[in-house]
């Protein structure tokens, strides 16, 4: 049986509690332990899951994720049924695909639009070093953070402004169910 203690493996429940405890206070108020967690965990989903199928694909197949992604979809576009039809279809769609795969034609295409394009889909619109601007991030990511926070607040107030005109819609029906013998019996 392996040690969870040893270096490499998976910090235990403890090591993560004691990482959590050393947070600030400030920090702990805005997040339980568990919602820390659940972060922890999806940072670490977004850094490496588009490099661990980056490389699947590289080991074992001619596809990038655009060359992959365009066989799917024309997979997906067989209408007639006939199997001779279906089968040219299909040759046609792996001729197409490899195209923009590691080494067809369009290569750097693919790569570039697998790279620049689908991984950056899946990591929320950063690259492979959590920057949403790449060379220029010293200029472009405040710009992002601080267009991030006033879309927050633009919610925030619409939230607080939603909120107001309920509680005025409900003062307002229990007023007019009282003309009408409803509302609170005391």
């Amino acid at each position: 049986m392996a040690d969870s203690s040893k270096e490499g493996s998976h910090p235990s429940e403890d090591q993560k509690k004691a990482i959590y405890e050393g947070l600030s206070e400030d920090q702990k108020k805005k997040q339980t332990y568990t919602e820390w967690v659940k972060d922890a965990y999806n940072n670490q989903y977004e850094n490496w899951m588009p490099w661990i199928e980056d490389k699947y694909l590289a080991w074992f197949g001619t596809d990038n994720k655009a060359s992959y992604a365009t066989k799917d979809t024309l997979d997906k576009t067989k209408v007639t049924g006939i199997s001779q039809v279906d089968k040219l279809q299909d040759g046609v769609n792996n001729m197409v695909g490899d195209q923009i795969g590691k080494e067809g034609l369009l290569a750097p295409v693919g790569n570039m639009a697998s790279k620049e394009g689908i991984n950056r889909a899946e990591r929320g619109g950063k690259d492979e070093h959590g920057s949403h601007g790449g060379p220029a991030s010293s200029y472009t990511d405040p710009v992002v953070k601080n267009a991030q926070g006033a879309g927050q607040g633009l919610a925030g107030g619409a939230q607080s402004a939603g909120g107001a005109v309920t509680d005025g819609v409900k003062g307002a029906g229990s007023y007019v169910g009282g003309l009408f013998g409803g509302g609170k019996k005391e």
